[in-house]
């Protein structure tokens, strides 16, 4: 049985003060990629997870591995052994805001709730998609959708039309943890807390989605995580500047970052700039540019 994992992109997100349980509260839009992971996954004697593609290499397949977390979790929740062989073929690049391991954890929960004939109702499986991580809960919905909380609670958003883009993944990484820290040091160090936007930003941001219209969604593309990601990552900015010249409507850190995406004005825009920005990658800023598109649900279990 296979399923495909994708990646995840955050057109608008908006980051208040760390709360009581270290968490942040936040308020988000989330929209699925083109860009996925593969997993397939069939009966087997015990658990076994192996990695593939071209990112396998950046990950360990243990315990720790997301994907090895929600089979177990899954398994302890519905009283099964966790029997299963996985094998993950890892297309979407690690640690670059991109939610990689939240697709594959997502990925799993279904496909092994598929394979195990287990019938989780929808609700339970978003609990144990939560209890593995922030953005789990939308990777295992998709679609495109706001997250409130801490990114798990969300309310779908009927938005039928795709935009284009190219991805700069970053030829380094970043975790996420070190980034929202580095946040609240740059608020802490300058005097002033989150202050929130009206909810007439966010209206906005969502009108945008919902229109099609790129020209529009560039004006209001927010991540409030830029700031820090570009403190910890200095040349990221050379990246966006890069972006910007080769003519793209808009320019984003993804997530925690590092990986940069470029608001394309069609299919042709992303192909062009792509080409144009693949003659620059031997500055050694960002690995090879990426087509995608946002708005994509994911294929269904085969």
């Amino acid at each position: 049985m296979k399923v495909v994992a994708p990646a995840k992109l955050n057109l608008y997100l908006q980051v208040g003060d760390v709360r009581a349980d270290g968490f942040h509260e936040v308020r988000t839009i989330f929209s699925d990629l083109s860009l996925h992971d593969e997993l397939w996954v069939a009966p087997a004697p015990a658990f076994r997870l192996l990695l593939t593609g071209n990112y396998a290499g950046h990950l360990a397949a243990d315990t720790n591995n997301l994907a090895a977390r929600a089979a177990r979790a899954l398994a302890v929740y519905s009283g099964v052994r966790p029997n299963v062989a996985l094998t993950l073929r890892k297309q979407i690049p690690v640690a670059a805001g991109l939610g990689g391991g939240s697709a594959d954890a997502a990925a799993t929960l279904r496909a092994c709730d598929a394979l195990w004939r287990l019938q989780t109702p929808t609700a339970q499986l978003a609990v144990l998609a939560a209890q593995l991580g922030s953005d789990v809960p939308f990777c295992l919905q998709g679609g495109v959708a706001v997250g409130d909380g801490r990114g798990e609670q969300l309310r779908p958003v009927l938005a039928p039309h795709a935009f284009h883009w190219v991805l700069l993944p970053s030829v380094r990484q970043l975790s996420a943890s070190a980034v929202y820290a580095e946040l609240d040091r740059l608020r802490l160090a300058g005097g002033n807390r989150f202050s929130s936007a009206s909810d007439a930003t966010l209206s906005a941001a969502l009108a945008a989605v919902k229109s099609g219209d790129p020209s529009r969604l560039a004006r209001v593309l927010r991540n409030d995580l830029a700031p820090a990601a570009l403190s910890l990552l200095p040349e990221l900015a050379q990246t966006l500047a890069t972006g910007a010249a080769a003519g793209a409507l808009a320019e984003i850190v993804c997530g925690s970052g590092p990986t940069c995406a470029l608001l394309a004005a069609d299919a042709g825009h992303a192909a062009e700039l792509a080409d144009a920005l693949g003659g620059t990658q031997a500055s050694g800023l960002y690995a090879t540019p990426l087509v995608v598109r946002s708005g994509v649900h994911a294929e269904p279990l085969s």
